[in-house]
């Protein structure tokens, strides 16, 4: 995929696992139906959202020069998004859930370049530029939601995942491809929605990915914030559905006050949102978010932190109280009265301090996996950790001794030392040992043969999270989509009402003033009689000009388009009392 983007200070900092899901926006590629749908529902939305929105939208609007009448560049989007410390790229549909977050945490907005169909103008599951652009970018601009969307993405990237998850991200992802793509059949849509569908019935304990991505959606998403009684909209789906923003203010929409619960609330991406959340402010969202990240084992470690690890299949991490850390993906752990006393990986694994790795404990010199007890000596009340030189030296653990280490719960280590690695602090963190055998009861753990036996020192598992401690560590640049977004085949005749609505966009942007708008009409009519944004947009500029004959011939046309037409009925009907309420003021 190519990754040709205009770059700038915030992108920069960007690891390169990030930058392989960045695609370039390609705008020549927007049609004039394309300019013309985002126009239409930015229309509608700042006229209807004007009374219903939390403040800081229409102020964001204007802060980050999102138009009400162009798609937006992203070029020109990043030159005003860096004067709030944010950056935006364009991306193609969904993203796996941990890397969307790790782009927030380096306040960096995602952006699916593609825009809905015009058939799909009201709601689209898949994720598009009215949705991103609209809906996520004007609420950054006011820094306190900016400072929780950046927290929750530094976060949430940390969430470890099901392995399940993936199957469902694939399968959502799938589902939003299908549905929004031209022509395909409603029988495939009902076979992905089903499996989506299976797959949410069957997903097991939800994952820390799975609950925070329920927050994400009750928040970021679907927000509501205020009153119970008196909400407004803050949440980007609902900022960007025409449809769905005037139907979550109904009564149909249960409002209830946001709160930790809200993680276990999942939902449905196909359908309207039964219930919504209503925070009294913005800064409630990140007391919640830390609340819930008090349950992480990010926070928590332990035994349960690890089973986490291994139940994900993937690629992560444990901190032990020395600040060692270990990146791999984990496959045991040996408990004992409830806590880790050995912990195991498979295949590569690199061994970190503070997120920086550790000279010469790379994935390539530990290629076939690490393993380490945890805890402390038994009949011995100091932990290694906490030994001073003196203790050390007592203790016989020290360079060019032999030594067997015991430790409570049974793991025991024997073996010639041959150096130590300390922390900053002085503490020591990492032993190795030549001619080591570590077992475990009857079972060995490590045998001699297999060469150097480096242990990692800790009394306690404080943090285990998704992914590596040093990003720099393995070869993330790996994903590769199932499948890419599906573009409509433009027929003749698409490209005959693609050239109409050009030449319309083109007058009302003073480009093309000699242009009949009545043959244009003409051609409409004749050619394309179900078609109605273009008649709206004609009528509009009718009025503009003052041809009142012109738009009741429009008008009556329009009536003609809504009979043979129902669903588009209330469609027409807004953009026809957009033109009445703009003659008005």
């Amino acid at each position: 995929m190519s990754t040709q983007y205009e770059s700038n200070p915030i992108l920069e900092k960007l690891p390169n696992h990030l930058r392989q899901f960045i695609k370039p926006q390609n705008y020549e590629d927007y049609t004039a139906i394309d300019q013309a749908v985002w126009r239409y529902v930015m229309r509608k939305n700042v006229d209807y959202l004007s009374k219903v929105a939390h403040e800081s939208y229409l102020n964001g609007l204007r802060q980050t020069g999102i138009s009400i009448d162009s798609i937006p560049n992203m070029y020109g989007m990043n030159r005003i998004l860096k004067e709030i410390g944010w950056a935006a790229v364009a991306v193609d549909g969904f993203i796996p859930p941990s890397a969307f977050m790790e782009f927030q945490a380096y306040n960096v907005l995602v952006i699916a370049s593609d825009i809905r169909q015009l058939e799909h103008i009201e709601y689209t599951p898949a994720p598009d530029i009215i949705h991103e652009g609209a809906g996520h970018a004007p609420i950054i601009a006011n820094p306190e939601y900016a400072e929780y969307l950046r927290r929750f993405g530094e976060i949430g990237c940390k969430a470890i995942s099901s392995a399940k998850d993936y199957e469902m991200y694939e399968a959502i992802r799938h589902l939003s491809i299908i549905k929004e793509a031209e022509g395909t059949s409603q029988k495939e849509i009902e076979t992905a929605e089903k499996h989506v569908e299976d797959l949410q019935n069957n997903m097991g304990n939800p994952s820390e990915m799975a609950l925070i991505r329920n927050l994400h959606w009750w928040t970021v998403e679907y927000g509501l914030i205020g009153t119970v009684d008196n909400p407004k909209i803050y949440g980007a789906g609902l900022l960007s559905s025409i449809g769905e923003s005037a139907w979550c203010m109904t009564d149909n929409v249960i409002k209830l006050p946001y709160t930790i619960d809200a993680a276990q609330k999942s939902f449905d991406i196909t359908k309207p949102q039964p219930q919504l959340y209503v925070t009294p402010d913005f800064a409630h969202l990140s007391l919640v978010l830390e609340e819930f990240a008090n349950t992480m084992a990010l926070r928590r470690g332990g035994l349960g932190g690890v089973q986490k690890l291994i139940e994900s299949k993937a690629l992560g991490s444990i901190e032990l109280s020395t600040g060692i850390q270990v990146s791999g993906v984990f496959s045991n752990v040996i408990a004992h009265d409830g806590k880790p006393i050995y912990v195991q990986t498979t295949g590569k694994t690199a061994l970190a301090y503070r997120e920086k790795e550790l000279i010469g404990h790379g994935a390539s010199y530990h290629s076939e996996g690490f393993g380490s007890p945890i805890g402390k000596l038994k009949g011995i009340n100091l932990a290694i950790e906490d030994m001073s030189p003196r203790d050390l030296r007592a203790y016989d653990i020290y360079e060019g001794e032999r030594v067997t280490l015991e430790f409570e719960g049974g793991i025991k280590v024997v073996g010639d030392i041959i150096t130590g690695t300390r922390n900053l602090q002085g503490k020591i963190i990492l032993i190795s040992f030549k001619n080591c055998t570590v077992s475990y009861g009857e079972t060995i753990l490590f045998k001699p043969e297999w060469g150097i036996y480096d242990m990692a020192v800790g009394k306690d598992i404080v943090s285990a999270f998704s992914g590596a401690a040093d990003i720099h560590s393995f070869d993330l640049i790996t994903h590769v989509p199932s499948e890419l977004t599906i573009k409509a085949k433009k027929t003749p005749e698409r490209l005959q009402l693609e050239s109409l609505y050009l030449q319309v966009r083109d007058f009302r942007n003073g480009k093309n003033t000699t242009l009949s708008r009545h043959k244009i009409f003409e051609q409409l009519v004749s050619n394309f009689p179900n078609d109605w944004l273009l008649s709206v947009e004609l009528y509009e500029l009718a009025h503009q000009n003052g041809d009142i004959d012109f738009a009741k011939e429009i008008a009556a046309h329009l009536e003609t388009v809504k009979q043979n037409r129902p669903l588009v009925g209330h469609l027409i009907d807004g953009g026809i009392s957009l033109v009445e309420n703009e003659k008005v003021h």
